[in-house]
Parts: C-alpha cells; structure tokens; sequence
C-alpha cells in the first residue's frame, strides 16, 4: 500500500471544518477524529478498488551491448493479468551508472491486454549494468491511495568502451597503404618477404643481387623485399593500482584500452596478428588467434567489464603471459602508468626480458595540467605544489630514460593523444623495416 499528496492536501483540507464547527461548540477534538477517520475510510476504498500490481507480468527486451556514452533504448512488456484496470507509475530499478530516467513512467493496462514502455539509457561507465526488478504503484479512482509491487525481472546490458580514438583510423589506414604501395619495398633483412626483381641501379645494396635472374636477363637484377605481413603485436595492459588513478575525466585505465583498440584496428588491416592480455596479478582478460573484421568486437566485449585494480601488477607474471601468447612477438606495447622509479623497480627489471626479442614500445598517460600547475609560483602553497609537480616530472623522465635504457621506446602523453601517437610510431616501424 502506498498514499499520495492528494491524502495530506485531504487531511490538510479538514482545518476549515474543524475550525467552523469549534467555532459553533462542537467539539475540536471529536470534529477532527472524524475527519481523519473519514479520509482514512475514503484511502482504504482507493486501496480495495486499485488494479492489483501482483498480477502485472513483466517481459524485457534489452540489446545485449551497448557503447558508452550512446543512448540505447530497453523496453518492458506489461501484461496485466488481473480482472480490473491498472493505472499507475512503473520504474525500472536500473543500477545509477546505467543513466535511467529518474521519472516514473505512467501505464494504463486494461485487464487481459499488454502495454509496451520504452527505458532509455545513457550509460555513465562500462561493465555490466544491470536491473534486478521493476516496481510498480497503482491508484484508485479517487488519487489517494493504491498499491505496489515490486516485481523481480532481470536485465543486464554490457556497456563496451566507447572507442573515441577511431577518429584517428581513417588517416592512418590512408598512411598504411602508402607504406604497401610505395616505401615498403626497398628493406633487406631477416624477417621480410620476397617483392619482386628489378634492374640494379648505382646506390642499391649489392647483397640483394639476384646473380641467377642476372645471368638470364643479362643484366644486373636486384632483389627487392617487403616487410612480412604476419607480423605478431602483442599488448599488455596494466590493471594493478596505478591504472586506477584519475586523469582528465577517466581513469588511465580507459585511456590505454584507447590506445589499445586503435593499434589493434590498424595492425590488424595491416594483416599482422594482434594478441592482447589485461593483467595484474592474474589475466583479467585476454584475446588472442582472432583476426580479421571479428578482433574487435572481441576486444570490446573482453575489455567491458574490466576495473582496476588496487593491487601491485607482478611483472615477471605479465611478461610471461607476453611470451605465452606467442613464441616470436615482433612488437610489445606495454600500456600502463609508471612514473615513480621507488615502485617502478620491478617493472623495469623485467624488461630486459622482452626487448631482446621484440621491439617494445612503453605508453604512459600523463596529465597536461600538471605543466600549469608547475608555472604557478604565487603564493606560498602554489610554491609548494609547483616542487612537488616537478618532482614528480622528473620521476616521470627518470622512467621514460630507464626504459630507453633498456632498448624500449618510451611514450607519455594526454588520454586523447596517447593512442594516436603509439599508432604513429607503429607506422614509423613499419616504414624503417623494424617491423
């Protein structure tokens, strides 16, 4: 059972009568029991008469994904089952990151029949949002009172990372291509494929002579190679503690599965293989032997419901997840967010271990505020926090230099320009033949 306002504006309403009749001697006390006992008898005949909301049948219709940020809309079935007519309020207990209405929704089922209501949401974070039940509030004839129910019915959407960095895929395919079609011809070495032949010009490598195609042709013939096509790029996401800190409006978390989706769309129409593992103490997930147009949606569906977490990552188990997503890795992307030499110990002695068998390419998310609040030296407290910002930056390049150090590229930048720039130097492999 539930009242609404219209009850206390009823009860409020019997002030005037109470009022008039103690004015003509009657009793204020008598006059205002009755009343009250009135407005309860009218309640409880609302209550008797109001549609039942136990006998409302409730069926979901709810798209299995949904990308963060975007509207989706859910619908819900109600089928009223009972012999009177049910008019109320129904709410769909969304869990709050799911970004449903607050408003109620007002239905009108007639007995035996079956109404639609649509519930749009608007996602605020990714993983599973869910809705446990549906609660529904009817009245009676007169507005003052009714009942409810709360009726179990499970919903459930994935909320998948919203890929923002795709903006930047067009423009590196475009770059991709003119690396097939024109610079990626001329590379010698271990690791690349055979092109073509082609007549010697003064300048060319004399290794690449092609001595049997020179003696039929009669003249001198070169080799010409491409880099290989299947090559194995393999990124691994950081999930311990530090990938929990805040920068911008998102955690570095997200910003380096942006990172991560863009390097993956661009290896994988680039042909090479792409391995993924988001690891902290354990595998948080992994994707790994997909290629082609199903990598990734495989990707988002796998990085959905991963959250930080706030423990140390063990680096010598990630790496070794690295190696056991493939023998032969040509490039790993570290993603994650080490800018303290103290706790970056165990990070950087693991390295050794990876780039003397691929290339390997370190992204950080760092926060360009960080510069602004270097530059104010005002007042004493500005003084203060401007020391501890510098520390803080040279902790950072004391990093980045101990990974150069040990034959890795070191890449910090915003959540908007991190995933473009990995991308860039992706490319830039490509062109010199290092990948």
């Amino acid at each position: 059972m539930h009242v609404t306002g219209r009850l206390a504006l009823l009860v409020g309403v019997g002030v005037v009568p109470v009022v008039l009749l103690s004015a003509a001697g009657v009793d204020a006390w008598l006059t205002a029991g009755g009343w009250v006992l009135l407005c309860a008898v009218l309640a409880l005949v609302d209550v008797t008469t109001a549609g039942d909301p136990r006998r409302v049948t409730v069926a979901r219709r709810v798209p299995a994904r949904a990308r963060l940020g975007e509207r989706v809309d859910t619908e819900l079935w109600l089928t009223n089952t009972g012999a009177r007519r049910v008019r109320g309020l129904v709410r769909d207990a969304w869990v709050p990151t799911a970004g449903a209405p607050e408003a109620r929704i007002r239905i009108d089922v007639p007995p035996g029949e079956r109404r639609r209501v649509t519930v749009p949401l608007l996602p605020r974070r990714r993983g599973e949002r869910t809705s446990e039940f549906v609660a529904v509030r009817t009245f009676g004839p007169l507005g003052l009172a009714g009942r409810q129910a709360r009726i179990a019915s499970h919903g459930a959407v994935r909320v998948l990372p919203p890929f923002a960095s795709r903006r930047h895929l067009p423009s590196r395919i475009a770059r991709l291509r003119e690396l097939d079609g024109n610079t990626s011809v001329q590379v010698r070495g271990q690791g690349t494929e055979f092109d073509s032949l082609r007549e010697y010009v003064r300048g060319d490598d004399v290794r690449s002579i092609d001595w049997r195609a020179t003696a039929r042709a009669g003249t001198t013939m070169l080799r010409t190679w491409r880099p290989e096509r299947d090559r194995h790029v393999v990124i691994l996401i950081d999930t311990g503690r530090t990938s929990a800190g805040r920068v911008g409006d998102g955690a570095r978390l997200d910003a380096a599965m942006e990172a991560a989706l863009l390097l993956s769309a661009l290896a994988q129409r680039a042909g090479d293989h792409v391995h993924v593992v988001l690891f902290d103490r354990v595998v948080r997930a992994r994707v790994t032997g997909i290629d082609g147009p199903g990598l990734l949606p495989a990707l988002v569906d796998a990085m959905a419901p991963v959250e930080p977490q706030l423990i140390d990552t063990d680096w010598d188990g990630a790496f070794a997840q690295v190696r056991a997503l493939t023998s032969r890795p040509s490039l790993v992307v570290v993603l994650t967010a080490q800018d303290a030499p103290d706790a970056a110990r165990g990070f950087l002695g693991a390295l050794g271990l990876v780039s003397r068998t691929a290339r390997l390419v370190v992204g950080t998310v760092t926060d360009t505020a960080l510069h602004d609040l270097a530059a104010q030296r005002t007042t004493g407290e500005e003084v203060y926090r401007a020391a501890a910002v510098e520390r803080t930056l040279r902790d950072a390049a004391a990093v980045a230099a101990a990974v150069e150090r040990a034959g890795g590229d070191a890449i910090a930048d915003t959540p908007e320009q991190l995933p473009p720039r990995i991308a860039d130097r992706y490319l830039e492999l490509k062109a010199a033949g290092r990948l």
